[in-house]
């Protein structure tokens, strides 16, 4: 049996050690036994820590007739009878095994814990958080294994034109994101994976440790090969992302070309500077090894990918040639196929301008950019596979019993969307007496306006946190159009 001469959870006066009293069995019993002694609570949390001194421990050879249940099985078990005899090492192990049972969490008290090794060579333990990205990793091999260690050029030289070319070769082959996946090249199929490839670096970097292999530059300076990063260290996992700057795609600078390796494949298409979300988070920065210049860079990142613009005079009424059927099934492709009721055709039809004019609306373009009449800019777009896809029809909304629309979705109200719910949310905040932040009145595609006027009028109803984050839900619609 196990004893205390202190019972109860009574805490100890300093300096006065517990003495615990065990009783000397066999190995494989007395663990059992000890353990099961814990179990029934002799043992009480309040004693443990700074609570008690270092127990000392006395033993005492079981009584002949002790009618405990394990001394009986011990006697049953035991071809001889227990003796008196002192106790072996294996009484110590006993002991050492009871007393690292009950008092596990005092001892990690007075002894430091031993720190966690890194997961991987040359990287201290916690240097880095867990992110969406992956972690910093050497590149891989075969199989997804580690290569070979070697010792590279830390800033291997580059020009744009060769960031480009690489950036474009996981665009083509539509490589899978993955956080945990490697590419035949050896990098990581995540957004900060891409970018150590398009840098050609000696390994897989994360947003955290990007930064150390460029330098911060403006919008402006912008080029192609550069990069737009955001990183939380706070909580990486929620937002973290890089892209690559591909060049303006408007003489405002308000929209350009990214590279990204998002779910589900690498992409290439129109963005908002800086980001359809986080925007005001993302900085713009310069790899340190690339070469003054943009000798090629420019075409890589414009090239249309299926040959230049054919020319204003391939398109239009009368216009029958190879160009327009390449130009429909180009807009069929990217969501235009609703409005060919026999496939595209090298003969010009209204069905080829009424799927242009959605494609360039997807846009965000109106007037005169959106005529349904292709240029240089909607041909490279299509092409190159860059820009916003068509938006799928929908069915018109009915209108619920109470008289109030019915919610079109929380699909339609995010960064970049173009769709008509978006223009009749803003002009009922406006009718609300929350236009203020629109400069210059509602509009189709959803911004920022949009959303901090849906943010004022979901706090006037008395919401805070995440029912007040600008993006209207069904109950937010409700109460706008009652």
């Amino acid at each position: 049996m196990l004893r205390t001469t202190r019972r109860g959870p009574r805490r100890a006066a300093p300096g006065v050690p517990y003495i615990i009293r065990t009783v000397n069995m066999r190995a494989d019993k007395t663990v059992e036994k000890l353990t099961d002694v814990y179990r029934r609570g002799l043992f009480h949390l309040e004693c443990e820590g700074n609570l008690m001194e270092t127990p000392v421990f006395e033993e005492t050879d079981p009584a002949d007739d002790c009618d405990c249940p394990n001394c009986r099985c011990r006697r049953r078990a035991l071809p001889y009878p227990p003796s008196g005899r002192s106790a072996p090492a294996h009484r110590a192990l006993a002991v050492t095994t009871a007393t690292a049972a009950a008092f596990g969490a005092g001892a990690a008290g007075a002894l430091p814990a031993a720190a966690h090794a890194p997961d991987r060579p040359g990287v201290s333990a916690g240097e880095e958080p867990d992110t969406p990205q992956g972690r910093r990793a050497p590149l891989h091999g075969p199989g997804g294994r580690p290569a070979p260690v070697s010792d590279p050029d830390p800033l291997p030289g580059i020009t744009r034109a060769e960031i480009m070319e690489r950036a474009q070769t996981w665009v083509d082959a539509k490589v899978p994101y993955s956080l945990t996946e490697y590419w035949s090249d050896g990098y990581r199929q995540d957004c900060s994976g891409y970018v150590s490839m398009a840098w050609k670096l000696p390994g897989n970097e994360w947003t955290g440790s990007l930064p150390s292999y460029a330098d911060r530059i403006t919008k402006e300076e912008l080029q192609p090969g550069d990069i737009l990063l955001f990183h939380n260290p706070s909580d990486p996992e929620k937002g973290s992302h890089v892209t690559i700057f591909g060049g303006w795609t408007d003489g405002t600078r308000t929209e350009y070309t990214a590279y990204e390796q998002t779910p589900p494949h690498t992409r290439r298409q129109a963005t908002p500077y800086a980001y359809w979300s986080n925007s005001d988070k993302y900085l713009p920065y310069r790899y340190k090894g690339v070469s003054a210049g943009t000798a090629g860079a420019e075409q890589i990142a414009a090239r249309p990918g299926a040959g230049a613009f054919p020319g204003a005079a391939a398109f239009g009424p009368g216009a029958d040639n190879r160009h327009v059927t390449r130009l429909g099934r180009m807009l069929a492709e990217r969501g235009g196929a609703r409005f060919y009721r026999r496939g595209p055709g090298p003969r010009w039809t209204d069905a080829d301008r009424r799927a242009t004019r959605a494609f360039q609306e997807a846009q965000g373009w109106r007037g005169a950019e959106a005529d349904g009449l292709p240029g240089p800019h909607t041909w490279a777009l299509l092409a190159g596979g860059a820009g916003r896809d068509i938006a799928p029809a929908r069915e018109p909304v009915p209108p619920a019993s109470h008289g109030v629309p019915g919610y079109p979705g929380r699909a339609l109200f995010r960064p970049g969307v173009v769709n008509e719910h978006v223009t009749r949310l803003g002009r009922k905040l406006v009718a609300k007496g929350y236009g203020r932040y629109y400069t210059s009145g509602p509009g189709p595609r959803w911004g920022e306006a949009d959303r901090r006027a849906v943010e004022a009028f979901q706090r006037a109803q008395g919401w805070r946190g995440g029912a007040a984050d600008g993006y209207p839900g069904p109950e937010t619609w409700r109460r706008l159009f009652l």
